[in-house]
């Protein structure tokens, strides 16, 4: 059963790391290192996450194997692999890979040579810091460690700052996930924050097109500074590359200026400097498309909410949309989705599932809240997962304890992930969805998943008493426990700060449910989403004249579509019907017309004196305007002198003896 469960979490946690790599990478554009790097990473971290439930009730299996009559308890070394390779894996491989995505070289080893520098200084610092502890160690005689519990030391370490980042993480998502769902079922709150995301958008939309257009200057003087004959033409035709299709057509190459740039004695750029240059165009391009590419979701946000508060108070029930989707649905979202099903969801039934599921994730909420202010008490155990945990364990219940286990760490995972997906730092770290994320920011955040997943994992097992630096009693061990070793060696982190530090989510999950971090950030400049404040009204309000003015915009543009359609499809068909009429029913009078014509064209053949004027008016014949109402016709248009109009209401030619007299 346990190997069967194992094999499906595998499979599932794999395609759930895709699915989200997916939605916030770009598997044609960016390299395939980071694509790989990013997706190993999450897999590994969701793996986990998803058989620590797993562990916990094969490991509950094992203690009490002596109640189960002629069963033989299932082996966790197949876990216990899994934990081996998860772990030293992505921490050695994706800092590397993140200073080689951000590196602006031309070629792989200049990349990796940029990558080898960064990350030597980066490791030398732990290991100078390891160093010193371990030359500590040999000269106190009363330490004597060896080599297991110096390997746990160094994970004890690397947890301790996981730990230092989770409560903060944890302490915000515990506040805000509940809030988002319950401000969500309010009416016009979400309308109002689109608004205000509308304009900083705006804002930054702009910006980014400026620095584009300044680093598009930079490379359009450095491409007719250096000609094709110089030495660095290489490196500036792959920054060129790299620019939009608009500049590159602007710039050109100019194959023609050929220049010996050893006669003149100008000043070119540096490879270095040209390395600087190409990370700045890589930087600004996709500032650039991502910011146009929220630009649009959120305008098609704000028109869906406009048309959700519209068709509110509709008294037919039908959802009516203002402007239809671009892509055709799929037939059988619009058999089950209907007019009448999307306004009962969106205007009835959406705000009560959102107030519910916010009252049930604010219980899940105080349920960790307390559990992390209590669990290290064991006599009475008053963290609420280890209570449920003993009750299972007594009953021997173990899918009850998968499950339980299951959802509590889904929850927590939940919280800090969605942190992670959430925050954002100003522009060095963003996860922007719609494949619209850099790859720094996918690399940076495996690199955070890599740093929260342990201390994660071995917070849940404390809260269910399932380690024993907690519950003080000498049993046996998780899988996970026996790779990441226990606290047990350092007593101050194990008796100390590793107790009493998660009692602090408390105090940030008052911090967050008042907002003070908000306050903070509008006091520095940094204009967040207040209700009360002016700075909001007056961003909301920009926001909406720009959602205002583009739907009138795309109206116009609607509407032109409509009457050009609708005039392609009214006087179109008059067009070719009355095309097909002219060539299919002749009249009477004008069949007499084309006989007179022909019998006219073939006297003119026989008239050799007359034959050059009569040449003139056969090609003249042609195109001239003729009217088939008239009751008369002349036998020679050169008869007609009078000019173009007649008073019958007839248009005629104009004369042909005086057309040619100056040739």
């Amino acid at each position: 059963m346990s190997g069967a469960a194992l094999g499906l979490e595998i499979v599932f946690v794999f395609f759930l790391a895709l699915f989200l790599l997916h939605r916030y990478g770009d598997f044609k554009k960016q390299h395939r290192l980071v694509i790989v790097g990013t997706l190993l990473a999450w897999y590994l971290c969701f793996l986990i996450v998803f058989i620590l439930p797993l562990d916990v009730s094969t490991t509950i299996y094992n203690r009490c194997k002596h109640a189960a009559a002629n069963s033989s308890p299932p082996e966790n070394s197949n876990i216990t692999g899994l934990y081996a390779t998860a772990t030293p894996a992505p921490r050695i491989l994706l800092p590397f890979m993140q200073s080689y995505a951000r590196s602006g070289g031309f070629s792989i080893t200049g990349k990796i040579k940029t990558a080898l520098i960064e990350n030597a200084i980066y490791y030398g610092t732990y290991l100078l810091i390891f160093g010193a502890f371990l030359i500590y160690v040999a000269v106190n005689p009363h330490l004597h460690l060896e080599w297991n519990q110096l390997q746990t030391i160094g994970i004890a370490a690397a947890n301790t700052w996981g730990l230092f980042l989770l409560v903060l993480l944890l302490g915000y998502g515990l506040v805000e996930i509940p809030r988002s769902y319950w401000n969500g079922a309010k009416r016009g709150y979400l309308l109002m924050k689109t608004y205000f995301k509308a304009a900083k958008l705006m804002t930054e939309k702009a910006d980014a097109e400026e620095t584009l257009e300044d680093v598009m200057e930079e490379v359009r003087k450095v491409s007719e500074s250096i000609k094709y004959n110089h030495p660095l033409r290489k490196c500036v035709d792959t920054i060129l590359k790299k620019c939009p299709t608009e500049y590159q057509e602007k710039m050109g190459r100019n194959m023609d200026d050929y220049e010996d740039f050893d006669e003149k004695h100008n000043t070119y750029p540096s490879e270095k400097s040209l390395v600087k240059l190409h990370k700045q165009v890589i930087y600004s391009v996709q500032r650039h498309r991502r910011t146009q590419v929220q630009w649009q979701i959120l305008l098609e946000q704000a028109f869906y909410l406009e048309d959700v508060a519209k068709n509110e108070t509709s008294a037919t029930h039908q959802f009516v949309h203002t402007f239809q989707s671009p892509e055709p649905e799929n037939r059988f979202v619009q058999y089950f989705y209907s007019p009448a099903v999307e306004w009962y969801w969106e205007c009835l039934l959406r705000p009560w599932f959102y107030r519910i599921l916010a009252v049930v994730l604010s219980v899940f909420s105080v349920i960790v809240v307390w559990s992390e202010c209590t669990f290290f008490s064991t006599t009475p155990v008053l963290s609420l997962f280890a209570v449920f945990i003993q009750l299972a364990e007594k009953t021997y219940n173990y899918i009850y304890i998968e499950i339980a286990c299951f959802l509590s760490i889904f929850f927590l995972s939940i919280c800090v992930y969605s942190t992670v997906f959430r925050i954002r730092v100003f522009n060095y770290y963003y996860l922007a969805s719609h494949h619209q994320t850099d790859a720094y920011s996918l690399l940076f955040s495996g690199m955070l998943f890599c740093r929260l997943t342990p201390p994660l994992c071995l917070n849940f097992l404390g809260l269910t008493h399932m380690d024993s630096s907690i519950s003080h009693q000498n049993t046996q061990p998780t899988a996970y426990t026996s790779i990441m070793g226990s606290m047990k060696v350092l007593s101050f982190i194990a008796d100390g700060f590793y107790i009493y530090y998660p009692m602090l989510v408390v105090l940030l999950c008052i911090a967050t449910y008042f907002s003070l971090g908000t306050r903070c950030l509008n006091l520095l400049g940094f204009q967040q989403f207040m209700g009360d404040n002016d700075m909001t009204s007056d961003l909301v309000d920009e926001g909406k004249e720009l959602i205002r003015r583009e739907k009138r915009k795309r109206q116009r543009q609607e509407e032109g579509e409509n009457r050009r359609r609708e005039w392609k499809e009214r006087y179109g068909h008059n067009r070719e019907d009355s095309t097909r009429n002219r060539n299919v029913h002749v009249d009477p009078k004008e069949s007499n017309f084309s006989e007179m014509s022909t019998t006219r064209s073939a006297s003119k053949y026989t008239r050799a004196n007359n034959r050059t004027e009569r040449d003139r008016i056969e090609l003249l014949q042609d195109v001239e305007p003729l009217d088939f109402n008239a009751e008369a016709f002349t036998d020679d248009p050169l008869e007609s002198e009078s000019g173009r109009y007649q008073p019958g209401g007839r248009y005629l030619s104009m004369s042909r003896s005086r057309i040619f007299d100056d040739v």
